[in-house]
């Protein structure tokens, strides 16, 4: 095996990069309440949205540990990657690249990088893809990592959430304007700044209004998207996922496009009829 890519769970995996060896998922775990469940294959998405729904605090999620990453790494290909959460977000990155570490000092001939995605989600799986894509063509690593890197810097996302709960219980937004906003139907229409945390972009009343701000957006800001793949996550809504698609090619032309359901990270964010766009 030439190259391995190991990807932390906040990144869905396609059903492709599921059966292929290349590619593994590093799983978060997520707590609600005294329910700890871990964000693998085992995921049922429909009983973590009820049990979220149904606990009043905050859920919460803890990255994998270094060792984790480390026994990822002790595999025999030649080179080997990591794509992880935003390091504004988690401590995936910072916990990759002790993994990393870890193998080095016993295997210092290795080639080995971690990837802050500074996206989440789909974002991460478009990183993933991207390596795939350089690997395949022949690349070195050290031409992988430079290009890779500079895809990175090229990739937005955007994301309209239906529930802002979420949210507020975890301190993303102040109490007053989260449930003033939830009063008024108001949604916010989010964005990653190129650090890689959040920002808000607009808003609108009612999710359909945010979500054709959301790609008015996308449509000004990647005006040439041709050789770019357009990748959508939906938490529990592939329908509304559909309709962002459709509504963006309309106006925009695309290399490939993706539409995946999020796993547990992601879900718990995203929360409910969620919708995240990268590009």
């Amino acid at each position: 095996m030439k190259f391995k890519v190991i990807v932390d769970s906040c990144g869905e995996l396609t059903p492709e990069m599921k059966q292929d060896e290349r590619f593994a998922s590093a799983a978060l775990t997520l707590e609600v309440g005294a329910d700890t469940i871990v964000d693998d294959e085992t995921f049922d998405q429909a009983d973590f949205l009820r049990k979220v729904a149904a606990y009043p605090e905050c859920p919460k999620s803890a990255c994998p540990s270094p060792e984790v990453y480390q026994k990822g790494f002790e595999t025999d290909a030649e080179h080997l990657y990591a794509v992880t959460l935003s390091s504004e977000l988690s401590g995936s990155y910072n916990s990759a690249e002790l993994g990393k570490n870890l193998v080095l000092e016993e295997h210092p001939e290795k080639k080995i990088h971690v990837f802050n995605s500074k996206s989440a989600s789909v974002g991460e799986t478009l990183i993933a893809l991207k390596i795939q894509e350089c690997e395949e063509v022949g690349m070195e690593f050290e031409q992988v990592v430079e290009t890779v890197d500079a895809y990175i810097e090229s990739q937005h996302t955007y994301f309209v959430l239906e529930n802002l709960e979420t949210l507020r219980k975890n301190g993303r937004l102040s109490r007053v304007k989260a449930l003033v906003a939830s009063a008024l139907k108001i949604k916010p229409v989010m964005g990653s700044t190129p650090e890689g945390s959040i920002c808000q972009l607009d808003q609108a009343r009612g999710i359909n209004k945010a979500l054709v701000k959301m790609v008015d957006y996308v449509k000004e800001r990647e005006p040439h998207s041709s050789d770019k793949v357009l990748a959508i996550c939906h938490c529990n809504c592939p329908e509304r996922a559909q309709m962002v698609k459709e509504a963006l090619l309309e106006h925009m032309q695309v290399k490939d496009v993706i539409i995946l359901d999020t796993a547990g990270v992601s879900s718990m964010y995203a929360n409910d009829g969620g919708i995240i766009v990268v590009i």
